[in-house]
């Protein structure tokens, strides 16, 4: 059984894509490129597909991943241009990679942090105020309704680094640089603009636009995330 790796783009309208949404239009991919899947034993087999560290539904993202196991051993560059033909516009493969040939782990452990980019409606003056008032705090609580209710937790812990890009966002508003490590319970992009409301009433406008770029291992004594497909 050949694993391979994953890595895919969530762009344009398809941010809206849930992960539910994804995982079945991948599912229909793979079906339709012909690629030859393992399937799990019992009496309702599903192909052997592990999803990590997928984006909030609404956010944009060139770093999502995926392991997927064949039955049979296939160039990783076929496979590559095989699911790329059968996905929509939007939903775009990036890479794909031999796990073989990577370190020992799994995909999921060596996710571990983000970088994201928002952009806000917020002017880049009282933006600036606002990180600077933000990563003075040891604390910063918000809640977020949760499938188990209304949770609360400290976004600030999992700030690792915030800034206010010198690029600004469409219509002159402020582009956040975030650096998010992936805690638990998980923090998300959203929560740290609630902080920021919250703590100095920051308005960063009804739609800020949430990319994610990275997905991978924190090196924390350099402030920046490796690439999780480094061989």
């Amino acid at each position: 059984m050949q694993r391979l790796r994953v890595r895919y783009a969530k762009r344009g309208r398809l941010r809206f894509t849930s992960h539910r949404d994804f995982s079945r239009a991948f599912e229909r991919a793979v079906f339709r490129a012909q690629v030859p899947m393992a399937y799990s034993s019992g009496f309702n087999p599903h192909p052997r597909i592990s999803y990590a560290g997928a984006a909030p539904t609404g956010s944009a993202s060139e770093a999502e991943y995926l392991e997927i196991a064949l039955a049979a051993v296939l160039d990783p560059a076929v496979v590559h241009g095989q699911l790329e033909e059968a996905l929509p516009d939007g939903l775009d493969v990036v890479e794909v990679v031999d796990a073989a040939l990577l370190p020992p782990g799994s995909l999921a452990d060596l996710l571990t942090a983000s970088r994201w980019v928002i952009g806000t409606a917020a002017a880049p003056d009282a933006a600036r105020a606002a990180v600077e008032a933000f990563l003075a705090e040891e604390s910063v609580v918000v809640e977020r309704m949760t499938k188990k209710g209304l949770r609360e937790f400290d976004c600030r812990a999992a700030v690792a680094a915030l800034a206010v890009a010198d690029a600004p966002h469409e219509g002159g508003g402020a582009r956040l640089d975030l650096l998010l490590q992936h805690t638990v319970p998980a923090v998300r992009p959203d929560d740290v603009l609630t902080g920021l409301a919250r703590l100095t009433g920051l308005e960063v406008g009804p739609a800020p636009l949430l990319t994610r770029l990275q997905q991978g291992p924190l090196d924390e004594a350099a402030g920046t995330i490796g690439d999780p497909f480094a061989h």
